[in-house]
Formats: C-alpha cells, sequence, structure tokens
C-alpha cells in the first residue's frame, strides 16, 4: 500500500510539472489581400507573453499536428507556435499555386503573430521541405519580426529545384498527384475527393505518365493543378521562376539561420543548404555569427533524422539527431535571447564513410582540390580510366549511343547509397575508375567537371555521377541524381537557350554536386558518364525540341574526349585532415 501511494504521489506530481497547453484551432489570419488563411495556435496556459514559432504547409496543419512532435515539446519550452495551411491548402482560403504568394503570405503572418496578445514579438520560423521553403520566401521579404528560422532541406533556386541543369524534374507530378490532389478534388467537390487509386491503378498511371510525350499531355491533372501545365511551358532561362529565386536576395534579411539538410536527400537539398549558407555569409561580409550549416547523411524527411540506414549503407548511430531539440534549440538562442543556450559550430558536416561528424567555422572546410583527368580506354571501349596526370596524346574520344525512347534507368526507386556496379554494363553508359586508393582521402565540399563532348545532333545532356567503389565491386551514390546533370543547350543559362552544332566539340561544365565521403584505401573513384538518367528526370529527345511541347526523338552518337587538347577532367575538393 505504501508503495502504491509513492508511486500515485510521484505520478500526480509528474502531470503537475508538465505545462498545459492551451491548443485554439482555426484562427483567422487575414493576408494583406483580404484572404484569410487558418491556423491552429498552441501556447503556454497564463497570461503571459510568449516568444512565437510560425511553422506553415500545404500537407494540412491537421497532419502536421499528428505526425510531429516539435509543436507540443516547443510549447512545452515556453513558445507559442502558429502551426498554419497555406493559402489554398485545406482551412485556409483562395487559391493554391506552389511556392508563388509563399514570400507575401508568410511576411503577413509573422508580423500577424507579433502583433498578437499572447506573443511577445519575437518570432522564428522553421519546416522542412515546403514548410522550409516557405521560410526563405518570407524571410527575403524582410519581415521586422523575424529572428530566427531553421529552414530543412530545401532549395537555393529554382534552376536546380523545378529543373536542374536545365533538365526538367519528373518528380514534379507524382508531389502533386500524391500530396496535393487528393484536398484540391475536395475542395472542387469532384466525384473522387479525397480517393487514392488501389495500387495497380497507380502503377499504370506512373507507366502512363512515363511513357507520355509530350510530357504536357498528360491529362490527370488539368482539373486539380492548372498551373503544372504552366511550368511545363516555362523552360529553365525563363524570367518567370524569378519568383523562387533566392541566391540574390540573402541580403534582405537579418535572421539568424539554421540551414539543414542531408547528403542522400533530394537533389536540390544539400546545393540548397550550402549555398543558402555561403550566400548568407557573403552578404553580411563573412559574419558566420548568425548562420549555421548542419548536414547529416539523411535522406529526405524529419523522420529520416531519426535512422542510421539509407539505401544500402548504414552510417552508425552517430547518424542520428534529435531534430526537435536541434530547432528549439535554435530558437532558445536567437529568439528567446537564452544565455544558457550553446552557440554551435558556424558548419558541422557528417563525413560518410568515416561515419563521424566535423566542424568548421567556414564552408567549404580547409582543403585543396584535386584534379583526376579521363584517360581513354583499353580493350573495353566503355571503361577508361580516371588518373592524377593530364592527357599528352592524341586518344581517340570515347563514344556511346543515346536513345530516348530506351533511355538510361535508375533501377532504385527509393533515396538513398544503393549499389549502381550493374550501369557499368550499359552500352550507352561510359565509366571511369581509379586506381585503388593508396590512403584514405576525405572529399568534401563541391565537385566540379570539365567534360568535352560532341554530339551529332541539336542538343543532349551531360549525367557525371560520382561513385565510391568498394573492394568487392559495390559502386554507391554519393548523392541523390539531378544535381550532377546539364543540359547541353543551357550550358550557359544566362545567355539562355544555345542548341549544339552538330559534331562541334564543347566543354560542359557541372559545378553543383557537392558532398563529404572518406574513400577509404583500397576503394576507388568512379565517374560514370551517360546521357539520362530516367525516370528521376525527362530525356533529352536529341532533336533540339523540347519534351515538354515535342515527341518527336532521335538516336545520337555522344563523343567524350580525353585528350591533350580536350582534357575532360573532375575537380575532388580533398579535406585537410
Amino acid at each position: 500500500m505504501r508503495l502504491l501511494a509513492i508511486v500515485s504521489v510521484l505520478l500526480a506530481l509528474s502531470a503537475a510539472a508538465q505545462p498545459h497547453i492551451i491548443h485554439d484551432e482555426n484562427v483567422s489570419v487575414p493576408m494583406r489581400d483580404g484572404v484569410r488563411l487558418r491556423a491552429d495556435v498552441l501556447r503556454p496556459e497564463g497570461d503571459g507573453r510568449f516568444p512565437t514559432l510560425v511553422y506553415r504547409t500545404p500537407y494540412g496543419k491537421h497532419s502536421a499536428l499528428k505526425d510531429y512532435t516539435t509543436f507540443t515539446r516547443a510549447s512545452e519550452r515556453g513558445y507559442a507556435v502558429v502551426v498554419q495551411d497555406v493559402r489554398g491548402r485545406y482551412a485556409s482560403d483562395g487559391e493554391f499555386r506552389p511556392y508563388e504568394t509563399e514570400g507575401r503570405d508568410g511576411y503577413d503572418t509573422i508580423e500577424w503573430a507579433a502583433r498578437q496578445p499572447w506573443s511577445n514579438g519575437r518570432i522564428g520560423t522553421f519546416g522542412l521541405s515546403y514548410p522550409g521553403a516557405v521560410q526563405w520566401l518570407a524571410a527575403v521579404e524582410n519581415p521586422p519580426h523575424l529572428e530566427a528560422m531553421v529552414p530543412a532541406m530545401t532549395f537555393s533556386t529554382p534552376q536546380n529545384f523545378f529543373y536542374s541543369g536545365g533538365i526538367w524534374d519528373m518528380s514534379w507530378f507524382d508531389w502533386i498527384w500524391s500530396n496535393i490532389a487528393p484536398d484540391a478534388r475536395a475542395k472542387k467537390g469532384l466525384h473522387d475527393a479525397g480517393a487514392k487509386p488501389d495500387r495497380a491503378a497507380r502503377q499504370a498511371l506512373e507507366e502512363r505518365v512515363l511513357r507520355t510525350l509530350p510530357l504536357d499531355r498528360i491529362q490527370e491533372l488539368r482539373d486539380v493543378a492548372p498551373y503544372y501545365y504552366e511550368w511545363l511551358h516555362h523552360p529553365a532561362d525563363d524570367p518567370f521562376w524569378n519568383f523562387a529565386e533566392l541566391r540574390n536576395k540573402y541580403g534582405r534579411t537579418r535572421a539568424a539561420v539554421l540551414n539543414l539538410s542531408g547528403w542522400n536527400d533530394d537533389n536540390y537539398g544539400p546545393e540548397g543548404a550550402t549555398t543558402n549558407f555561403v550566400g548568407l555569409v557573403r552578404s553580411r561580409g563573412g559574419d558566420s555569427s548568425r548562420a549555421a550549416l548542419l548536414i547529416g547523411p539523411w535522406t529526405h524527411g524529419v523522420d529520416s533524422t531519426a535512422r542510421t540506414k539509407f539505401g544500402e549503407r548504414d552510417f552508425g548511430r552517430a547518424a542520428v539527431i534529435d531534430y526537435d531539440e536541434v530547432v528549439i534549440g535554435w530558437m532558445d538562442r536567437h529568439v528567446k535571447g537564452s544565455a544558457n543556450s550553446q552557440a554551435p559550430a558556424a558548419v558541422r558536416y557528417f563525413v560518410m564513410g568515416d561515419d563521424r561528424w566535423r566542424e568548421s567555422s567556414t564552408w567549404p572546410p580547409p582543403g585543396h582540390p584535386s584534379i583526376y583527368y579521363l584517360s581513354a580506354p583499353g580493350t573495353n571501349q566503355r571503361r577508361g580510366g580516371l588518373v592524377p596526370d593530364a592527357p599528352t596524346g592524341d586518344a581517340a574520344p570515347s563514344a556511346f549511343d543515346s536513345d530516348p525512347a530506351d533511355p538510361v534507368i535508375n533501377p532504385f526507386s527509393s533515396a538513398g547509397a544503393h549499389d549502381y556496379r550493374a550501369l557499368a554494363e550499359r552500352k550507352d553508359v561510359l565509366t571511369f575508375d581509379s586506381t585503388p586508393m593508396m590512403d584514405d582521402i576525405e572529399v568534401t565540399g563541391s565537385i566540379r567537371a570539365r567534360i568535352f563532348v560532341s554530339c551529332n545532333c541539336r542538343d543532349t545532356d551531360l549525367w557525371v555521377r560520382t561513385l565510391d567503389v568498394t573492394p568487392d565491386g559495390a559502386a554507391f551514390n554519393l548523392m541523390s541524381p539531378g544535381v550532377d546533370a546539364i543540359r547541353a543547350s543551357y550550358r550557359d543559362l544566362e545567355k539562355g537557350r544555345q542548341l549544339l552544332e552538330p559534331d562541334r566539340v564543347y566543354a560542359l561544365e557541372v559545378n553543383n554536386p557537392v558532398t563529404s565521403n572518406l574513400f577509404r584505401r583500397g576503394h576507388r573513384i568512379r565517374i560514370q558518364i551517360s546521357a539520362s538518367f530516367f525516370p528521376n528526370f525527362s530525356r533529352n529527345l536529341h532533336t533540339g525540341e523540347l519534351e515538354t511541347v515535342s515527341a518527336r526523338m532521335q538516336r545520337a552518337t555522344i563523343r567524350v574526349y580525353h585528350d591533350r587538347e580536350h582534357p575532360s577532367q573532375v575537380s575532388l575538393p580533398i579535406a585537410a585532415r
């Protein structure tokens, strides 16, 4: 009896120690154009004024509150938290056009929150993916009360988000179909509102989408996402996309920004985080006291930060972080102004292969570039070398035929590190391997490739993928596909689209790949070159016509040069250890 009494007392004390949270639902938030968005507000009980966090989502605030613990944990730590459906989604009014109005709506929501009687006027924002993007889009509008933000796994530019290197990202259809269309149908009262097709029907739809050319001929989104077809008719160099450009706007915000991503995140994630961090610090004259960069080995999503295995590589317990604590800790320091909150290193990154964290005051960390040159193949015409010495002779180019009707297929549907050794057997893939590493080599930073190519066509795509080859032959990718490709006609995006002269040699540069990986002794560095990587990204038709509006395809012969006059090369950032 005495033991039961003690337990009862302890439980009562524990319950009393838990702060009571007030939860107001569907609070109306007016925008400058009169449209009303709706939010749930969580706040500690009492009449105080609290530091306030804002989270904005297109995926349903009701789902976010159910799926994530950050909101309640933040409220328990003394924050008011605003969880809002963005314009045109779920409880909010207006028309949903992805990303286009998020800057203004985000500004208005932040300033509304600062005026509320339960807010002390100091605002922070957080969220991942779309909820990460809306933070940056609002921040560059410079809302006066925004003190801090944690944008996670988001982009820096539409040129590496809607497109990548001028190549259309095929995942947009699935994003809309899976995440956006059900609520859009419900709002329009369509007969299949909210319904999800069974597995067989979904697979049939996916196959039809992938087969359909031109891309704008697929009909399934016309009633729920007319903007998708508008996107398809705005090529990569169109000023239309400026609404999502961040790279020239970092000086517009004074907020403290923690940029978070994962090496196996969607292609735009690590490039977005590093580019945004570097641009922000540069805009502040090199001052990183209110900027930070955190990159782990993760794939896309909050839940991935609590896992260790991505694809076929397990990075150990060190890979796990407490995402909630990272977010709230940043807010404690920069929104609450807590003296007890320790300043993190400006840069903290996870080295894959070494499976441990390293810190730096800069990105990239100190190191030096190491250039590897493509060398002529031996008896196998599709397998060459990767060597430290520039070519001195007149070696014949390596060549392969590319057929848009039979593109290089990514055999893996999930993100993460996978064994791509089988692609070396394809006739439309060139492979260049280094000799085995004599010592461990850490590659951390941006990988830059300059490849000399010609094509008997008006346009082609160039994929330059970097892989870590183990002694048993497994070849693991270091990043998700997309950031490691360029469309030849967009080789100089500022000059607009420039079609190729058939059989003329061009130097194409791929400068966006970014990673941190330890190539262990005995491992090889592999560079793999192709003209497609489907279905992740669209196919180049080789005709000079865009696949968004044309279905006419032709086979093409691609030549990669590696001679004295055309020294194709890859520059790897070797970190100091």
